[in-house]
């Protein structure tokens, strides 16, 4: 309100000003333009400048308005051309997220002709594509997407290796999972697709490793990072199988707490068997029952045949003080000692087996010994009782 106030008393001046200026002035201008002379006062000429000043300033705007009215028609068009885009590439991310792959790729192009950075509606178009098992446009927009490498390098080689991976080409994946390492990019996301890269490489080792990882950023639960870690480990022994250094190395290599949960033993143990030396398989099992009673680890126990079977023996002997109605551990015993040749005492374990669990494999562990001691009656009703179970 003031400076408005200050303003209007400046401009009454200013008017009183030139009011007075004008009335005292007598001076005249003479303008020559032979033949003609015109004498005019000098007031009116300095309107008349003013007046001319002013026009000649407004047509000048007009023609430097009209001048400038083709560009700011071709920016306005622009500006409208990448809302127009932006809103596309919008509704190109929310079909892709509804499933509604057709128009997602259908905006995704839209929106690719408006962007000034197009590259992720590139992008978006092949990942449209993907979803619809249209390869050769995917591989077309990925193209696309590839020519723009300087704003969405990491996103391309992060999309391509998912293509590829969720296709089985896990080798096109590990490449370009190379290349983002290789950029120095090995964030958890990252890790996470090196990972599934490598089940389906079946490059068991380096799953575990990654596994570790994953589980050790909180990535992964210890629940999920389990049998991530369990399946990996005996893929590893399943390769190393027969193979006793190999196995040996595998083997000590496995964490001593995962080395002998039950269930993890259950699975590895056929593994170790047969390997030419059960020693592995006998320590393991030996350890793991001590802490953690399992029948099935202690019918495995029965199949080792370990270098030390007075030992072996003697072991499984302690255990039935503490499991005496255990059916596997009876029938484990019986085993060992059809091996030292005991042959009363398996007869005598084999049937002790079946009073707890009739079981097809004592039927027909007491049939082979029946043979062994030229009793063809007795094998052949075990063998017909070992039939009946099986069925």
């Amino acid at each position: 309100m003031m400076r408005g106030l200050l303003w209007l008393l400046g401009l009454f001046t200013l008017a009183v000003a030139v009011t007075l200026a004008a009335h005292y002035n007598d001076a005249y201008a003479l303008l020559v333009w032979h033949p003609w002379r015109i004498q005019i006062s000098l007031n009116l000429l300095v309107l008349l400048l003013l007046v001319l000043f002013l026009v000649g300033y407004r047509v000048a705007r007009v023609f430097v308005r009209a001048g400038e009215l083709p560009r700011e028609v071709s920016l306005w068009r622009r500006q409208r051309r990448r809302e127009q885009a932006q809103g596309a590439l919008h509704d190109a991310e929310r079909f892709y997220r509804e499933g509604r792959f057709g128009q997602a790729f259908r905006a995704a192009v839209q929106a690719y002709g408006g962007l000034e950075k197009p590259g992720i509606a590139a992008l978006l178009a092949a990942r449209a594509a993907h979803a619809m098992h249209d390869a050769e446009r995917r591989d077309t927009w990925l193209g696309h997407a590839a020519a723009h490498d300087r704003d969405i390098r990491m996103a391309r080689l992060m999309t391509e290796a998912e293509m590829a991976c969720a296709e089985r080409r896990f080798d096109v994946a590990a490449a370009c999972l190379e290349g983002l390492k290789a950029g120095g990019h090995r964030h958890l996301a990252v890790t996470r697709l090196a990972m599934q890269v490598e089940q389906g490489r079946g490059r068991w080792v380096e799953v575990a490793r990654l596994a570790r990882t994953l589980r050790k950023h909180s990535a992964l639960s210890a629940e999920q990072a389990a049998p991530l870690l369990r399946r990996a480990q005996l893929e590893q022994l399943r390769d190393a199988e027969g193979d006793l250094a190999a196995l040996t190395r595998v083997w000590e290599s496995i964490p001593e707490a995962e080395r002998h949960e039950a269930g993890f033993l259950i699975r590895a143990v056929p593994h170790l068997i047969g390997a030419g030396d059960d020693k592995l398989a006998v320590e393991a099992i030996a350890q793991a029952l001590d802490k953690d009673w399992e029948s099935e680890l202690a019918s495995l126990y029965g199949r080792c045949q370990s270098r030390d079977l007075r030992n072996q023996l003697a072991v499984a002997e302690a255990w039935l003080k503490s499991h005496p109605d255990d059916a596997q551990l009876l029938l484990t015993l019986g085993r060992l000692c059809l091996r030292a040749q005991l042959w009363g005492k398996a007869q005598s374990y084999f049937e002790a087996s079946l009073s707890q669990q009739a079981t097809r494999a004592a039927h027909l562990e007491l049939a082979r010994l029946a043979e062994q001691l030229d009793r063809p009656e007795q094998a052949r009703a075990h063998y017909r009782e070992a039939a009946t179970l099986g069925a």
